[in-house]
């Protein structure tokens, strides 16, 4: 069925939620909606039928015979966080939750259940399964265990859904008080999983129960399903786990116009200082070129210095025109971050090995903050580009800006909002970048 999904009327005083016993084993290619059709003969329009994903997955023969690590790895579109054997994925349906929702418990030994193709697809069947036998309209809620950040415990939630109002928005609406809600968007359907898993439970044996008394909830159309409840990565404050941060942090050369947030640079700024530094010292500064007028004035004039440096070297026009190019970047960023190593903490020594030592051990900790730099813009929402450019013309870069005494340009790094999403990075395996003593 298609179209906005709709309730069709008020919602009846208290609600009772009753699990569904009888059923049999199911297996691959069993009528699931006939099956529970005929085991609860009184199913009456409104009412919200709720169903275990483990059952579901079984009849549409997604038991599969497969060791559940491999299972995993196979379901998962990317690690979230891990922590020992336990792992935090996101599944290519758009859920994050642990081992994929791969299960082998309450299956053949070798084999694994996995989570339906396609669960709001699956409520959708089973909702027209159940009308076309009982002539009723009922919402369909499929579920799965879910664990909840900074939460003990697991509860059900719906990963699948068809004929129920998944979220109720009363943003809008006023309170006891009067005043107007702003960010009040209830997910009903979760609140339904929970709901019926408090009689289907995990060792019942009942995977299915029937929730009614909120027939103001359940829609004549399919409605758009489980999938709403699923926040977009561009709305989600949380979205990298801790196997995402670094890997999040990608070279982004194109740039949209919107205006960078200042709060969030400095958030950013923040997160570079913590890098590690030679004598307990801060040896970063950062230079942040928020005005068009400053970014072009060092760009023109690290340009002018660079084709200088060009001609000198015997490169042909044709030749500086295709090197300058490589800067292009930087000039549709729409902010520009200037790293700065500040030398004053650094010890003097007499001879030439310690003292260029002393000098790279600041350098390597200027790198540190700017990639704790960079790694912070991203879990920001920033795309950003570090390029080396004011190093090659240190001179001209603190001219150009009237940086302080001692500040020494380390590159640049462009800032903005990504215009488009980067390329996948190639795979690389540490085995080739590393030796094992």
């Amino acid at each position: 069925m298609s179209g906005p999904a709709q309730p069709r009327g008020p919602a009846r005083p208290g609600v009772t939620v009753t699990g569904v016993p009888g059923l049999p084993e199911i297996g691959a290619g069993d009528d699931l909606a006939g099956l529970i059709a005929d085991a609860a003969p009184g199913l009456a329009d409104g009412d919200i039928v709720v169903i275990t994903s483990k059952v579901v997955s079984k009849s549409e023969g997604r038991v599969i015979q497969a060791d559940r690590d491999k299972a995993i790895d196979a379901e998962t579109a990317r690690v979230v966080a891990q922590r020992g054997p336990t792992r935090i994925v996101q599944t290519r349906h758009g859920l994050v939750l642990a081992a994929a929702g791969v299960d082998d418990s309450n299956t053949a030994p070798g084999t694994v259940a996995l989570l339906p193709e396609d669960p709001d697809d699956s409520a959708r069947r089973i909702r027209a399964g159940l009308r076309g036998r009982r002539a009723v309209t009922v919402g369909v809620v499929i579920t799965d265990t879910l664990g909840r950040p900074w939460r003990n415990g697991q509860a059900d939630a719906a990963i699948g859904a068809a004929g129920l109002l998944p979220l109720c928005d009363y943003r809008g609406q006023a309170d006891a008080f009067g005043r107007p809600l702003e960010v009040t968007v209830t997910a009903v359907a979760d609140e339904v999983a929970a709901a019926a898993d408090l009689v289907k439970g995990k060792l019942s044996g009942i995977p299915v129960a029937i929730l009614r008394g909120r027939a103001d909830l359940v829609t004549d159309a399919d409605g758009p399903g489980a999938q709403a409840l699923i926040r977009p990565a561009d709305e989600d404050m949380f979205r990298y786990g801790s196997a995402d941060v670094l890997t999040a942090r990608r070279t982004v050369r194109e740039f949209t116009a919107d205006p960078v947030d200042q709060a969030a640079v400095r958030r950013s700024i923040a997160a570079a200082l913590t890098a590690p530094a030679p004598h307990h010292s801060t040896p970063c500064r950062f230079a942040v070129l928020a005005s068009p007028q400053a970014r072009t004035r060092l760009l023109d004039d690290m340009l002018a210095a660079w084709i200088t440096d060009l001609r000198g070297d015997g490169f042909t026009e044709e030749q500086i025109a295709r090197r300058v190019r490589r800067g292009e970047p930087l000039r549709r960023a729409p902010l520009i971050i200037v790293p700065c190593l500040v030398t004053d903490a650094a010890h003097s020594y007499p001879d030439d090995r310690r003292a260029a030592a002393e000098r790279e051990m600041f350098v390597v900790a200027a790198g540190a903050a700017v990639q704790n730099l960079l790694v912070a813009l991203a879990v920001e929402g920033l795309g950003s580009c570090w390029v080396s450019s004011t190093m090659f013309c240190r001179p001209v870069a603190v001219a150009a800006l009237g940086l302080p005494d001692g500040w020494q340009p380390m590159g640049a790094v462009g800032v903005g909002h990504p215009a488009a999403p980067p390329p996948d990075r190639p795979p690389r395996d540490p085995a080739d970048f590393m030796m094992t003593l």
